[in-house]
Formats: C-alpha cells, sequence, structure tokens
C-alpha cells in the first residue's frame, strides 16, 4: 500500500469525526443542556445545532411536554383520627431546563416528598366526612403550595387531583350500612307519601262520585214528580173537560178498591168510610138504566114517596124501595148484587190480610179481582 493513502485515510476519519461532534440534532418539545468543559453552557433548542467538539458535551435531555406522575398510596390521618390511604396524581410541565437540571437532583421525588407532607398537613385539619366532600379544596391547597415550591425548580404544576380515598375496612362497612338506612328511609318516604296522594285522590273521587250520584238522584226524583205531576194535571183535565158524572166516578172508585189486595206485603186494608156512598151511587145508576117501559106521570102518593126517598138521600141514609115506587126488580137486584160484590171484596182483603200475618194458614182468599 501506498505510505501516502495511510495518512489521507485516517485525515478523513478524523474530519468525518470532528464533524460528527460537531452536528446536533435536537427533536421537537426536547431541550439539551449543553456544558463546556463541565460548566452549563447553554440550552439547545429543537433542531440544528452546532457544538465545538470534544469541548462542549450533552448533560441531560428533557421533555418539556406536560406530563403525569403518580404516586403510590400514602397513609394519611385525619382529624377524627383515622387513617386513611391518598393516591394523588400531579400534571407538571419543565419551564426551566436548567433550573431543572441543576437546581434539584430529581424533580420527580421533590415534588412526591412535597405533596404528601403537603396532603398530611391539609387532611389533619379535617374530618372522615369533611375530607370525602372536600376534594375540590384539597386539590387546590395541594396546587398552590406545589406550584410556589417548585416555581424555582423550573417546573409548573398545572393540576393535582385525588384519584382515590381509602377509609378503614370497618369504616367502609359503617359507612355502607348508613348509606342503606338512609335510601330506606327515603324510600319509606316516598312510599308513604305516595300512598298519601293515593288515598286523597281516592278520597276525592268517592266525594265526586257520591255527590253526582245525589245529583242525578235528584234530578231523576224532580223530573218523575213533574211527570207525575203533569199526568194528574192531564187526567184532571180530561175529566173535567168531558164532564164526567158522579156515577162514572162512583164506578172507577169501586173499581179500584180490588187493587188494595194485590201486594203480598200488605197486613191490613183500610175501607174508605165513603165506600157506602160509592155502591148507593152506582145502585143508583143500575136503576136508573134498568128502567123498562115509558114513562107515565107519578101519581100524587108517588110523587111523596119520591121526595121522601131524596130527602133520606140527601141525610146520608140509604134509601128503602117501596112497594109503590117507580124501581123495577131489576134495578133492586143489581144493588144487591153491587152489594154483594162489595162485601165479598172486602171479605176477600181480610182474608188475605189475615193469611198474610199467620205463616201457618195457607192463602185461600179469592183473586181481588173475581
Amino acid at each position: 500500500m501506498d505510505p501516502v493513502v495511510v495518512p489521507l485515510l485516517v485525515a478523513a476519519i478524523v474530519v468525518v469525526f470532528l464533524v460528527a461532534s460537531t452536528v446536533r440534532i435536537v427533536p421537537q418539545a426536547r431541550r439539551y443542556n449543553i456544558e463546556r468543559f463541565g460548566r452549563y453552557r447553554r440550552t439547545l433548542q429543537p433542531g440544528l445545532n452546532l457544538v465545538l467538539p470534544v469541548a462542549d458535551r450533552i448533560n441531560t435531555k428533557l421533555d418539556v411536554r406536560e406530563q403525569v406522575y403518580s404516586s403510590d398510596p400514602r397513609p394519611v390521618i385525619t382529624e377524627d383520627n383515622l387513617v386513611v390511604n391518598i393516591d394523588t396524581v400531579l400534571y407538571y410541565q419543565i419551564t426551566d431546563p436548567r433550573a431543572a437540571a441543576y437546581e434539584v437532583a430529581d424533580y420527580l421525588q421533590a415534588i412526591d416528598q412535597l405533596t404528601v407532607t403537603t396532603l398530611r398537613n391539609v387532611i389533619g385539619s379535617m374530618d372522615l366526612e369533611e375530607t370525602l366532600t372536600s376534594r375540590e379544596e384539597i386539590n387546590s391547597r395541594l396546587r398552590a403550595v406545589l406550584d410556589d415550591a417548585t416555581g424555582k425548580w423550573g417546573i409548573r404544576v398545572n393540576r393535582v387531583e385525588i384519584k382515590a380515598i381509602d377509609p378503614p375496612h370497618t369504616i367502609k362497612e359503617a359507612m355502607e350500612k348508613q348509606m342503606r338506612a338512609e335510601r330506606d328511609k327515603r324510600a319509606a318516604i316516598l312510599h308513604a307519601e305516595g300512598e298519601r296522594q293515593a288515598k286523597i285522590l281516592t278520597a276525592e273521587g268517592t266525594k265526586q262520585k257520591d255527590i253526582l250520584e245525589a245529583q242525578g238522584t235528584q234530578q231523576a226524583m224532580i223530573l218523575r214528580a213533574d211527570g207525575e205531576a203533569k199526568a194528574v194535571e192531564l187526567v184532571f183535565q180530561a175529566v173535567h173537560r168531558n164532564n164526567a158524572d158522579a156515577k162514572i166516578l162512583a164506578y172507577k172508585y169501586l173499581e179500584t178498591l180490588p187493587h188494595l189486595a194485590n201486594s203480598d206485603n200488605n197486613t191490613f186494608w183500610v175501607i174508605p168510610g165513603e165506600l157506602t156512598e160509592a155502591i148507593r151511587t152506582v145502585t143508583t145508576a143500575f136503576g136508573d138504566q134498568s128502567t123498562a117501559g115509558p114513562a107515565r106521570p107519578a101519581q100524587p102518593e108517588e110523587a111523596g114517596e119520591a121526595a121522601t126517598a131524596d130527602a133520606a138521600s140527601d141525610d146520608g141514609r140509604t134509601p128503602e124501595l117501596a112497594a109503590g115506587s117507580a124501581v123495577s126488580l131489576e134495578a133492586a137486584a143489581a144493588a144487591d148484587e153491587a152489594e154483594r160484590q162489595a162485601a165479598e171484596a172486602v171479605s176477600d182483603a181480610k182474608a188475605e190480610a189475615a193469611a198474610a200475618t199467620s205463616p201457618q194458614v195457607p192463602h185461600l182468599g179469592r183473586a181481588s179481582g173475581d
């Protein structure tokens, strides 16, 4: 080999080494601290950077993005002397790479110990109930203390969160029982309120129902009474319009009497005092219709007897049939038959009343219409 070639190769290798040692490429969101002869020189920014070979060297490489640090559960004593384990999560960011590298030896350990100390001071002034319900207050107090202490380290604590608060097992059981009792209490209250509302609504519905039924019954009775009144008025007007005489009215009166015995609930009947007057009127009517032969002039004796009969009739006494009167035998028979039928109707009504009052005696009376 040519002796000139060897020195040229050595020189080329040396030049390549020097060039490689001079050029430094820093990635984005990274910072490199450069020391020259063991002393901090500068911090390289992202991109292409030139350094002095051999004299300059990279001491630390730092990531300036926001990072998350989760600590292990740490026991903390509350004001009411209960030991709880608390996990914390920190969100921090390096703002000064030189201070993070030279102001503190291990910034993560320093932040962790400062978090535990501050957390014990904060939780020590709270009881368990307040600790479980005051996470926002604890987070803000922790962040204020950590941000003030880590500012000179070139680190900014953006956020501190309490990840978990674990009380002792016995306390958990007691809290579960308390929560279960509270839920049962609320359920019982809601159930009672529901039953109360249901009873109130049911009572209001029953009240409205009774009111509406009473109003309906009232309206029905009013309408029924109006109908009966109009019917009686129409019958009354029809009777007077047709000019019905006493004979027809007396006959209808006797025709209605047998209907008094139709009801099975009747135990006695009251025979009105006008019955004899009605029978007398019907008897007189049958006597007038059954008179045979042409009318003849009345003799003085007959005129006297007729006047005597009219006077007796006006006094309310039953007229007697004299031998020389103008009433025929058929009229007398018709009157006797009407009296006999009226007497039979009365006796039948009495028999049915006696049968209704005595359960052992069978009902032997005839129908009221016979």
